[in-house]
């Protein structure tokens, strides 16, 4: 069984602790990963600093972007075998982690090709002066990622923070850490210099609290809980530093009379149960307008009742959640609504030969749901989607904007008027209209309000998080 190593400095260094590596599907232990903590972390960022201090401080933007595109072309080079270690160290379906691992690929792609392209301004000023401004790195910057879309988090995390300039020093959640280690590898084989690329494997309470809390970090990218969240933005804090926090989010998928409910239908079913609603943008909410209430949540049960559950090589339409605590934390909601009499509407069903041990969950979509109710209002975090009536665009906007979160919306209607309303009025990061999600591009920035964070993920919005802008005036005379 392979024991995993903790890469610092250039280094795979042996860990003095381990951890087990669990298969979702069945709950076999796989492998082995390093308990990492302080120590493990004062190596990491002091390697960081050393490599911004040397050879990757000297290195030219262009020079920059090469190594990165050098890191998409292996990372497509070995997608197989990425997507296969993704696939069965979180669970999911194989064609699934077959385009996590594509995405990551276009993460370092994208920011490759935008590392020389980071311009500063000059800017008017008194005679006799010329002002300019540009951007510097952060130094050695925190990247804390969770354990849903492992590859995915750490490329648009990762990618922008070396397009920039900075080191990294990578935590990857505890339940996903393989492809993470895989990366790595790669990071080392495309000529990264000794330093610029660290990964230190544990558990959040111990290596990430060390990561958040450590005073040569310039900048820490966090996406987890908001419990979670507001620990690492109160370890910030204290050393005065930036935080990109994604939350989660609790997206209403809001559908007026007038949609096309077959396309909708489609992608908003597909929207909460890929990846087995462990997604932080789910559109968990389908709030529907109250003529067309019944008819659509007709088609909706017929799409759920056609799901299927197995395990990651068996490639449906979604795997286990990831371990025996996120499936309780499912089962828990579920044991609420039947509690508290909200009606069923539709389940799917357990594929054939289904591995024991496993955490499975069926995809449920349950109707009626109050929007102040417990599963209207958190985040569940698996394949539960709530139906919620509205009465007209005023009550949809109040309804949408009534949870602590505000990431995605998706609205669905023919009209062009009312979409643009909607798209102001919803208070998230994000909003679709006629779609979600599109693809999930790299180009299209993303994060939250309220609840769900702040800061911003993809495009050059975080590009621009990942340096500090300084102006610099200089007196010349006329």
């Amino acid at each position: 069984m392979d024991v995993h190593q903790n890469y610092i400095g250039g280094r795979w260094v042996a860990p003095s602790a381990t951890l087990p590596v669990i298969n979702p599907s069945d709950g076999s232990k796989v492998a082995e990963i390093a308990r990492g903590g302080a120590k493990e972390i004062d190596a990491a960022v002091a390697a960081g600093h050393a490599a911004v201090k040397g050879a990757w401080g000297k290195t030219d933007a262009v020079s920059r972007g090469r190594l990165l595109f050098k890191m998409a072309e292996l990372i497509r080079r070995d997608a197989e075998n990425l997507a296969k270690m993704e696939s069965e160290d979180v669970g999911k379906p194989i064609t699934q982690a077959r385009g996590d691992v594509a995405a990551c690929a276009r993460s370092f792609e994208y920011y490759g090709a935008a590392a020389d392209k980071v311009h500063g301004e000059t800017i008017p000023f008194q005679n006799g002066f010329t002002v300019m401004t540009f951007y510097e790195p952060h130094g050695v910057t925190a990247h804390i990622v969770p354990w849903n879309y492992p590859l995915q988090m750490l490329g648009r995390s990762v990618a922008p923070s070396l397009a920039m300039g900075n080191a990294v020093v990578l935590k990857p959640a505890e339940d996903a850490s393989l492809t993470a280690l895989g990366l790595a590898r790669l990071a080392e084989e495309a000529g990264f210099p000794a330093g610029v690329f660290n990964v230190v494997t544990g558990l959040g309470e111990e290596a990430g609290a060390a990561l958040s809390a450590h005073p040569g970090i310039g900048h820490i990218s966090f996406t987890g809980s908001r419990e979670v969240g507001i620990l690492v933005q109160a370890a910030a804090a204290r050393n005065t530093i930036p935080v990109t926090l994604e939350l989660g989010g609790k997206s209403p998928q809001v559908v007026f009379s007038d949609a096309d409910f077959n396309e909708a239908g489609t992608i908003i079913v597909k929207a909460i149960v890929q990846n087995a609603g462990q997604t932080c943008s789910a559109g968990s909410r389908v709030l529907i307008e109250d003529s067309v209430y019944e008819r659509f949540t007709g088609q909706l049960a017929e799409r759920f009742k056609a799901t299927r559950v197995g395990s990651a090589s068996q490639d449906l339409d979604l795997g286990p959640v990831v371990n025996a605590t996120q499936k309780a934390r499912v089962e828990r909601y579920l044991d609420i609504a039947r509690r508290d009499g909200l009606k069923v509407l539709a389940e799917g069903s357990f594929g054939t030969n289904l591995p024991e041990g496993g955490y499975y969950v069926k995809p449920t979509l349950i109707g009626d749901v109050p929007p102040d109710h417990v599963l209207a209002q958190e985040e569940i975090f698996g394949p539960v989607l709530v139906a919620v009536r509205f009465r007209d665009e005023e009550d949809a906007v109040r309804i949408s904007n009534c949870t602590p979160y505000g990431l995605v919306a998706g609205v669905w209607t023919a009209d062009l008027g009312r979409s643009m309303r909607l798209s102001r009025k919803i208070q998230v990061g994000q909003v679709f209209v006629n779609n979600y999600g599109a693809g999930g591009g790299i180009e299209l920035p993303f994060g939250g309000m309220k609840g769900s964070g702040h800061g911003r993920e993809k495009g050059f919005e975080a590009l621009y998080g990942f340096g500090a802008l300084k102006t610099v005036t200089i007196r010349h005379g006329v």
